[in-house]
């Protein structure tokens, strides 16, 4: 491996677009954190680069090399678009990092605060409304292995907001990790898998308990949208939302969100006439 770090180091530091380049082995031999190979190394690089992946063998060790831009590193990180991402971060040796960049990620990582925390929450609720939903649809129409496929979605979404309550970042074994954090959530994962109860009935159990149990956490995990309508005055159309830089990164499903919260009285929805030459048309807004 020192030879590795040798190459990559020699290969990048002089190339000024270079932020930072962080390496990690592969844990163990059926790991998928390194996507099936030895190696991978994560290369940061200025804006204007494109993102790429590379396979390639050096000295018989199977190495994917990732090069990719801040904004699309920290774009994983908040939606989950990759979670192995997190593990390359905490766990690769860093052997470049101009401006401590990735051990500046390491720390907020680690202490996960409160405004990575916040949009990390409402991120997994808006996740876990979708398959929620979904699942009872399914159900509905006697759908039970789609509402079970769902459901069982939704309850990992459930764990991933039990574990970001904790101010703790899901890793990848999430399962493992939340039966020490949350072991009530990681009962109803056990309900639904291996209860001997028809599968109807499993799924009809995790319904009710997501009912209960997330519902009453929408306030919370909604923090980040709530916090925004309520700073002005007036009410927000969904194209004013969805205008807004923080809720476009986040890729969130808004009119299912704030129909839900109108629903549960956390937010009020309001009609005005439309900027439009129909009069009779109403334009729907939102605010606290």
């Amino acid at each position: 491996m020192e030879a590795i770090h040798k190459y990559m180091l020699d290969k990048y530091r002089h190339n000024p677009e270079t932020i930072s380049v962080s390496i990690m082995q592969n844990p163990a031999p059926f790991s998928p954190v390194v996507d099936g190979l030895d190696v991978v190394v994560l290369v940061v690089l200025q804006t204007n680069h494109n993102d790429s992946t590379t396979h390639y063998i050096k000295d018989d060790i199977r190495i994917q090399e990732r090069c990719l831009q801040p904004g699309q590193l920290e774009q994983w990180i908040l939606s989950g678009g990759n979670r192995n991402v997190i593990h390359w971060i905490l766990q690769g040796e860093i052997v470049m990092d101009r401006n401590m960049y990735l051990e500046g990620l390491q720390h907020r990582l680690l202490e996960l605060p409160e405004e990575l925390r916040g949009k990390k929450m409402i991120v997994e609720f808006d996740r876990f409304m979708k398959s929620f939903l979904q699942s009872k649809q399914y159900l509905a129409e006697g759908h039970l292995l789609d509402a079970y496929s769902n459901i069982l979605d939704a309850l990992c979404h459930w764990a991933h907001i039990a574990i970001l309550e904790e101010g703790i970042h899901p890793e990848t074994l999430v399962w493992a990790q939340v039966k020490k954090i949350n072991p009530g959530v990681y009962k109803f994962y056990e309900e639904l898998t291996s209860n001997h109860e028809s599968l109807e009935k499993r799924i009809q159990l995790v319904l009710l308990a997501c009912e209960f149990s997330v519902m009453s956490k929408m306030e919370s995990c909604c923090s980040v949208l709530i916090d925004l309508l309520r700073s002005r005055e007036q009410p927000w159309s969904l194209k004013e939302l969805m205008e807004v830089e923080q809720m476009g990164e986040l890729r969130l499903d808004l009119s299912l969100l704030l129909n839900k919260l109108v629903r549960k009285s956390l937010i009020r929805e309001v009609v005005e006439a439309a900027d439009c030459p129909d009069t009779l048309l109403l334009q729907m807004k939102y605010t606290v």
